[in-house]
């Protein structure tokens, strides 16, 4: 009996997809590591970065009021030099840790895609090393634009750090449309779609990272549409007023109003930003939840094992944005708890990490032996 042609392809993606410098195992790799390193980023800033210069910025604008009031223009420039400073030196680590777990997201949905580019291995190949090489030039120039500035630049309002940082886009903008132009060619030769081990998996943990990253998502959704709902056209509303108020008190030098101001205006923003902050986180740790539900085959730990990294992140990924909403009203102890949330995905993610280079080498050492 003849076996069926779909799975004698997918039989060969199996041996060959994941194959010492194929493909889908260096966009993996490279996604997973990615997302590790842009969530380690945003850990360390978290604890000792975003505190400390929300004080710095909050500090440069009390004394930019109180410079107005004395009638000190040379004093307010100065201080509102000083807080732009401070805002792209708090963005520029912002945006190095978005682009990086963004762009990890983005190399492990090629990965799964692999199967359906309808390229050789090698343009495959060429293509993710491509969108790779983006991916870390972009982050890596865009932390550096606070430091670099305009020195030694060509152009008069972008640095070479910025130029760098376009340069990565655009590397991973041209594998993107590749591999798009890919998948293109597949659906227009009209061929089916062959079984892949990654979307057949059903084991106990990739149902838990599906099931929990799905709840984790409808959650993030539930708490935006709440947000919406209740606060944020009062935030809007009250950020006017308190702006209003914070001119009227510099133009009559009310120095008792300007403090008051300063400190409602504090508050107003670090309100807006936690529940903004665990909307996005919340629904973030679902995505990669449920990203990483595919790739479990690939894990080479014990089902056991597997299970319990599966639900370590799935803790840290509800524990981090619960504890975040939680800061105006606790601290820096919520704050706390929510960097150990953090560290606990982390920590769960470097598991699966190992446990998929474990495999890969098995792999490799199977292929070097059935060659002798």
């Amino acid at each position: 009996m003849a076996t069926p042609e779909p799975l004698i392809a997918s039989a060969a993606m199996d041996r060959e997809g994941f194959a010492s410098l194929s493909a889908r195992r260096l966009l993996t790799l490279a996604g997973i590591g990615m997302i590790l390193a842009g969530m380690i980023l945003g850990d360390i800033f978290a604890v000792f970065v975003l505190h400390q210069n929300a004080a710095r910025v909050g500090g440069s604008l009390a004394a930019a009021a109180q410079a107005a009031s004395a009638g000190d223009v040379a004093a307010v420039a100065s201080h509102f030099k000083n807080t732009g400073g401070f805002l792209e030196n708090r963005g520029t680590k912002v945006d190095t840790h978005v682009h990086l777990i963004a762009f990890g997201y983005l190399a492990l949905l090629l990965a799964l895609v692999q199967p359906w580019v309808k390229f050789t291995e090698a343009v495959r190949r060429r293509l993710a090393w491509l969108l790779v090489c983006g991916a870390v030039l972009l982050p890596v120039g865009v932390f550096l634009i606070h430091y670099v500035g305009l020195a030694y630049s060509p152009l008069q309002a972008i640095g070479w750090a910025s130029i760098f940082a376009d340069l990565g886009g655009l590397l991973v903008l041209v594998a993107a449309i590749g591999y798009l132009m890919g998948i293109g060619r597949h659906f227009m030769q009209g061929q089916a779609f062959p079984p892949d081990k990654l979307l057949r998996d059903r084991s106990g943990a990739a149902r838990w990272l599906l099931a929990g990253g799905l709840c984790l998502v409808l959650a993030g959704f539930v708490h935006g549409a709440y947000y919406a709902g209740t606060d944020l056209y009062r935030h809007e509303e009250a950020d006017y007023k308190i702006l209003s108020w914070m001119s009227s008190a510099a133009a009559a030098r009310n120095q008792i109003e300007i403090n008051q101001a300063l400190g409602d205006y504090g508050q107003l923003q670090g309100d807006k930003a936690v529940k903004i902050a665990a909307h996005a986180h919340i629904i973030e740790f679902g995505l990669l939840a449920m990203l990483l539900a595919f790739f479990q085959p690939y894990v080479q730990l014990r089902e056991p094992w597997k299970i319990r990294w599966a639900g370590v992140l799935l803790c840290g990924s509800l524990l981090l944005p619960v504890c975040v909403l939680l800061e105006m009203r606790f601290g820096l102890l919520a704050g706390g708890i929510a960097d150990m949330g953090g560290l606990l995905v982390i920590v769960a993610l470097f598991a699966m990490w190992i446990g998929t280079l474990r495999y890969t080498g098995s792999i490799d050492a199977i292929a070097s032996g059935a060659q002798q």
